[in-house]
């Protein structure tokens, strides 16, 4: 009689337990692979662009070829206008965005701690917030004229209400229960705000920044519509004047990129700030 070789009983759900850790773990995209993909689609929409445009399927006085508008950036380069009228720009935007931005967090801070100052503020703070650029135009320029100060009036105006509702929504918002904590454990109201209420109001407060950043220009795009001489939106202005297309979707394009840009410049600072959240600390999910 022949001997069978051995052969040790093994539980089912041990096979199965081992067959689960052997499986391989499904590899993540790195930080650099997400980037490339995130930056795929504008750049196939561009190449498909150019092409069509080399093709004659879309005219030049429609919309010119990328090729097209970047030999006219370097033109206006070499002329020396566009370094100027984007940095002109630029210093409207960022002073606007300091102004409005102090005074929406100064306010959102108010009436998140009180609702005594919501009570006194937050209905006409609305009731402004309601009220569109174009029809505030004609009042800034009988307050200010054709000056610097009603295009950064505009612009302040345009981010002010952003921060003011994240800031607002982000003081409400911080859980009650660390709040009592800190209380039990002998955190004084300046120690309150300052290490619980104000850190759990970050996320909120940084969301509207972003999307400050957004409005700021849309307000910059309405207050350089004033008569002015200099900044991305008169090279627009002056180029409708003369049907220059290449220059105008240029200066689309200009305030696309600066949008990117700063909306970069805004995730980086959430990732500093927010280090210690969990969404927003390095390999967090967003």
């Amino acid at each position: 009689m022949s001997s069978l070789p051995f052969s040790p009983t093994v539980p089912a759900g041990a096979t199965v337990h081992c067959a689960q850790r052997a499986r391989p773990a499904p590899r993540r995209l790195g930080l650099g692979a997400l980037v490339a993909i995130s930056w795929l689609a504008p750049a196939l929409l561009v190449l498909i662009w150019e092409l069509a445009a080399r093709a004659g399927q879309v005219s030049p006085q429609v919309l010119p070829a990328p090729s097209k508008i970047a030999n006219t950036a370097w033109d206006l380069i070499q002329q020396g206008r566009l370094i100027s009228d984007l940095f002109t720009s630029l210093l409207r935007a960022a002073t606007g965005f300091v102004i409005g931005g102090s005074i929406g967090f100064l306010l959102g801070t108010a009436v998140g701690f009180s609702r005594l100052a919501e009570a006194l503020l937050d209905r006409s703070i609305q009731m402004v917030r309601a009220v569109p650029f174009l029809a505030v135009l004609p009042l800034v320029i009988v307050w200010f004229g054709v000056d610097e100060g009603g295009k950064i009036f505009l612009v302040s105006l345009g981010v002010m209400f952003p921060i003011y509702i994240n800031t607002v929504l982000g003081i409400r918002q911080v859980d009650p229960k660390l709040l009592e904590l800190g209380k039990v454990t002998g955190l004084n109201n300046r120690q309150l705000i300052r290490r619980i209420v104000l850190p759990g109001a970050l996320p909120s407060i940084l969301a509207g920044v972003r999307y400050a950043l957004a409005v700021a220009w849309l307000a910059l795009v309405v207050a350089e519509t004033i008569a002015t001489s200099s900044g991305i939106g008169f090279l627009a202005m002056d180029a409708r004047e003369f049907l220059r297309t290449d220059v105008i979707v240029l200066t689309i394009m200009i305030y696309a990129a600066i949008g990117v840009l700063s909306d970069a410049v805004a995730r980086l600072l959430e990732r500093r700030l927010l280090a210690w959240h969990p969404n927003y600390a390095a390999g967090g999910r967003r």
